[in-house]
């Protein structure tokens, strides 16, 4: 007994010793061994990180900042503030309506009018909206294409004045018939937009200036030229006036109405903005020109490495964006703005639609869905106006959509989205810098 009972005991411990092996190995291959997050979860976390969801979110968060301001701007609020710990009721109601009040007029002015007579009265807010948003469509699809190149085009403005002032000296005191007066005068614009675009393209392959100082170097000549050629007589002034004042755009080259005279803003215009964003959308995914763009924005040098010509891309693509520019030009003589050329026919479109194409990601119907965005906010704010809300509240809105938009991580951390990838793995790589620098 006493000789079995040693060898009992080294038989337990070698069990032992077994399971301790056995165990030690098993939590060393439970992390291989779990199983992958449920299919669902995956999709839920791609869609939160995704793009569509993050830009919903900024236009949320946009508008509940616009709430804040209309409070505080607001009479009634500040009135009521006044007594806020007496009856705080009063103050809570007062920022419900100010704040439902301000958007309701937004909506009824860029959307759908319950207020109105009949259905037409009703619609035309929206068709406002298609009609603001038309011009801004266009230019930010030249502000987007050029982004896609690596470029940043600052020079919408010059190169829609440009096309504005080409149109007018060549087609303006052409006798033609509608039927060919209207595409004359929108080839005669997009053609002079376009070649100011190649200017600030070809001295950019030719010398390597920066595309920024030239487009809006570029912006000035343009301005200033436009506003000569409509202070003087035989070029553009219109005849009878010391105004600086252009010819109004004869009748045969107007934009005609879609849907008839009760819905002036929506014209011809937005049906070619809808052909020129399938353009744009083509040219950049789908043909052999796009595909050289997109190498050449994604990294110039391995693109040149590859055999693409540069310095080519960058005319091609200037040249392009000016066009798009220029047809933003004449959704406002042929369509918006008919009664006469002004040094302000542009009324901040250029400018704008850096604000549409960094909405839009830079893609063709991204940049179209941001361009009706905006033209909503430009259709409605004339409604907020007449509820006593200061028309820079819009303004403020589509400044913050944008900051939003662009500060992704700042947007995820207000509303606990997951991180991407790549902003893990840069908070890994401080945080191991950080263990090297205290090591």
């Amino acid at each position: 007994m006493s000789g079995t009972t040693p060898q009992a005991g080294g038989q337990g411990t070698e069990d032992s010793g077994d399971q301790l092996s056995v165990n030690t190995t098993t939590t060393l291959r439970d992390p291989v061994d779990v199983p992958p997050p449920p299919r669902g979860n995956v999709i839920l976390k791609e869609m939160l990180r995704g793009s569509a969801v993050t830009t919903i979110l900024a236009i949320f968060l946009a508008l509940v900042v616009g709430g804040i301001l209309i409070a505080l701007t607001n009479e009634d609020v500040l009135a009521a503030s006044g007594y806020f710990f007496q009856r705080p009721s009063d103050t809570i109601a007062a920022v419900w309506n100010a704040v439902y009040n301000g958007y309701e007029a937004l909506f009824r002015g860029a959307i759908f009018n319950a207020r109105g007579a009949d259905f037409a009265a009703q619609i035309r807010p929206l068709t406002n909206t298609l009609g603001f948003a038309a011009p801004l469509i266009a230019a930010g699809l030249g502000v987007a294409l050029a982004f896609r190149v690596g470029l940043f085009n600052i020079g919408a403005r010059g190169q829609m004045l440009i096309g504005v002032a080409v149109a007018g000296l060549l087609t303006f005191q052409l006798d033609l018939p509608f039927w060919l007066h209207i595409p004359v005068t929108l080839i005669a614009g997009i053609a002079g937009g376009a070649l100011w675009g190649a200017i600030a393209g070809l001295i950019k392959a030719r010398t390597g200036a920066h595309e920024v100082i030239l487009t809006i170097m570029l912006n000035y000549v343009a301005y200033y030229l436009l506003l000569w050629m409509i202070r003087t007589p035989g070029l553009l002034q219109k005849p009878g006036t010391n105004q600086a004042l252009g010819y109004a755009t004869p009748e045969s080259a107007q934009f005609p109405e879609l849907l008839g005279p009760q819905f002036p803003l929506l014209d011809l215009g937005f049906v070619i903005v809808i052909i020129a964003t399938l353009f744009v959308w083509w040219l950049i995914e789908r043909s052999s020109l796009g595909m050289r763009m997109r190498a050449v924005g994604e990294n110039p040098h391995a693109a040149r490495a590859a055999g693409i010509s540069v310095q080519r891309v960058y005319v091609y693509a200037m040249l392009l964006a000016g066009g798009l520019a220029g047809l933003a030009g004449m959704n406002q003589i042929q369509g918006a703005v008919t009664t006469g050329i002004t040094e302000t026919i542009d009324a901040g479109i250029g400018f704008d639609a850096i604000t549409v194409a960094l909405l839009g990601r830079s893609r063709a119907w991204g940049t179209f869905a941001a361009g009706i965005l905006f033209g909503a906010l430009k259709a409605g704010s004339f409604s907020m106006q007449a509820q006593d809300i200061p028309v820079d509240i819009v303004l403020v809105v589509q400044s913050l959509v944008v900051l939003f938009i662009a500060a992704p991580p700042l947007l995820r951390a207000v509303f606990f989205l997951p991180k991407t990838d790549a902003e893990k793995a840069a908070k890994a790589r401080a945080k191991a810098a950080k263990k090297a620098v205290t090591a």
